[in-house]
């Protein structure tokens, strides 16, 4: 399954997982240090909807962010 909104168009991200190592200074430490960076993805909430488009139910991918913003309407 494809992992794009078809409202929105958002997809999936890439970025790192920073790994750290150390005591927070607020806890009484010396302070966070990075170890190292590693390359991931950051994957949108989509799941599939019976969505109403323009007065027919249509089948279509949506995140939940488009969900929860009323920009579609799902089907009963």
């Amino acid at each position: 399954m494809s992992r794009v909104c078809e409202i929105c168009d958002k997809r999936p991200s890439s970025g790192h997982a920073v790994a750290r190592r150390g005591k927070a200074k607020y806890l009484g430490g010396v302070g966070r240090r990075v170890l190292s960076r590693t390359k991931r993805v950051f994957k949108p909430n989509i799941q599939k909807y019976r969505v109403i488009v323009n007065g027919t139910v249509k089948r279509m991918r949506v995140c939940m962010r488009c969900l929860k913003a009323g920009k579609v309407t799902k089907a009963p």
